[in-house]
């Protein structure tokens, strides 16, 4: 019986890197974790090595692309008519370095990172506020600092900046943005809101980026071990439970961006809303 016993927690991108040992902390304090992601093989394969390093079987695949609306919404409808509680969603799945357009019509790094987590939460929400008290934790990023502000007609259109590197951290900064307006919606509801910087972590978030630097580049990056540490906190430390919409790096609160605005954070809100309400359903 571990310090999460009886809770159930969704995290998407979970079959490797900073998702899956994020599973395999909460599996091993007792918690039934749903995971999320594409990849039915390769999450299969992850359950099965945390259920035997931990000894916790509660763990169940859920086939979701963040880049499709449809999928989306019919990865919501499984889990919802399953009637299970969710007190803890986490959006941790991300994509780097690859240029192009979401299935739904939006530049690829913008249309994962951001517009895919903004529908699944608002699907979601009412499941955790009804099981509340609950938390929902966006996997950010410091590059979100880089990132001068949102041009809502270059998200719409395919990557134009080589390395992608720029978009990415538009869609960084959209998790922030997010997680600050969804706080301020979800006042007095018992569920709260985190975004936070895991840390430059060797993982799979990196694996469209060319070879030879993406292998530079994991040479002076954390393990992804260590970079699950801060998702947990902000998914579980009674240290923060009162508090929401807030920034986090290396398990402490700290300020994001000064672009980060209730105002931005507000036309954000909007125009996802709108987004994904005149997409199609499929």
């Amino acid at each position: 019986m571990g310090d999460l016993d009886g809770k159930t927690f969704l995290v998407t991108g979970a079959n490797t890197g900073i998702g899956k040992e994020t599973v395999r902390d909460l599996a091993g304090r007792g918690a039934r974790v749903v995971l999320a992601g594409r990849s039915e093989e390769r999450t299969l394969a992850a359950i099965r090595e945390i259920a035997a390093d931990t000894g916790n079987t509660a763990l169940d695949f859920l086939a979701l692309d963040l880049g499709d609306l449809a999928s989306l919404r019919a990865a919501a409808t499984t889990f919802l008519e399953s009637g299970e509680r969710l007190d803890v969603l986490i959006n941790n799945a991300g994509l780097a370095g690859k240029r192009g357009m979401s299935a739904s019509g939006f530049e690829l790094a913008f249309g994962t990172n951001h517009v895919g987590p903004f529908l699944l939460t608002e699907l979601l929400r009412d499941r955790i506020v009804e099981t509340g008290p609950g938390r929902i934790v966006n996997v950010a990023s410091t590059g979100h600092y880089r990132a001068k502000g949102i041009d809502w007609e270059a998200v719409r259109r395919p990557t134009v900046t080589r390395t992608a590197f720029d978009e990415y951290c538009v869609s960084k900064l959209a998790n922030v943005l997010h997680a600050r307006e969804l706080g301020r919606r979800l006042e007095g509801t018992g569920v709260t809101t985190y975004a936070l910087h895991p840390g430059a972590i060797a993982s799979d978030v990196w694996r469209e980026v060319p070879f030879g630097v993406r292998h530079a580049m994991k040479l002076f990056m954390k393990s992804p071990e260590q970079g699950a540490r801060t998702s947990l906190y902000c998914a579980t430390s009674p240290d923060v439970a009162d508090h929401t919409g807030r920034y986090y790096d290396d398990e402490r609160e700290k300020q994001p961006s000064r672009v980060v605005t209730d105002a931005l954070a507000a036309e954000l809100w909007e125009r996802s809303e709108d987004w994904v309400t005149a997409a199609p359903r499929g």
